[in-house]
């Protein structure tokens, strides 16, 4: 069962110290990683992906691959987090029933629900604030995580989030908040990672 309460972080490589990177992360209490690299160096990608596999499994976090199902099989991660159109049903018949499978669904309460019913096991909605990674992207409302409430699913919200403006997501009803820059651009990933771990404590 995926029930995770806490700071999802997501990776903003490619950089050079990645693991050294993930695993202060995790110090600082992340409870999912996402790894989330959109070059094409598949050999660097799949060899990343593999050692974050190791690291993540040492600690009992899962890893999440974003939008990559090949890359997710091929590393032992433990599940998927898809954007747009993909389909939820088959990820599901390439990852296995005990995949973790998130669903990007940006403000709309009823492309939560649809991804629910077809098995996902999570779903994130954003961005509710400014994001350098998505600059141009639509903004999300308060009120939809209040509404997310009543789904059958934990709640992510992402998008512009500082340990100064999570606080009314997770009032709203965010499960967990998914930092990319905040986080990873910090210069003590772990002393930035246990400020968001706090806010859940």
């Amino acid at each position: 069962m995926f029930n995770p309460r806490g700071l999802y972080a997501i990776t903003n490589g490619p950089r050079v110290d990645l693991p050294e990177a993930v695993v202060a992360a995790l110090a600082g209490g992340a409870c999912v990683i996402q790894y989330r690299d959109k070059t094409t160096d598949h050999n660097r990608r799949e060899a990343e992906a593999a050692a974050l596999a190791r690291i993540c499994a040492r600690q009992g976090v899962p890893l999440i691959i974003n939008e990559d199902i090949e890359l997710a099989l091929r590393c032992g991660a433990a599940g998927i987090h898809l954007g747009g159109d993909a389909s939820v049903a088959s990820a599901r018949i390439r990852l296995g029933n005990h995949a973790v499978i998130g669903v990007s669904c940006f403000d709309s309460i009823d492309r939560a629900r649809r991804a629910v019913d077809e098995g996902a096991s999570y779903v994130s909605f954003g961005v509710f604030h400014p994001s350098s990674t998505k600059p141009n992207a639509p903004r999300a409302r308060l009120a939809t995580l209040i509404e997310a409430k009543s789904l059958r699913a934990p709640v992510v919200a992402i998008g512009g989030i500082t340990p100064d403006n999570a606080p009314a997501l997770i009032a709203a009803g965010a499960d967990c908040v998914a930092v990319i820059s905040s986080l990873f651009d910090a210069t003590n990933i772990q002393a930035a990672a246990q400020q968001f771990s706090q806010l859940f404590s």
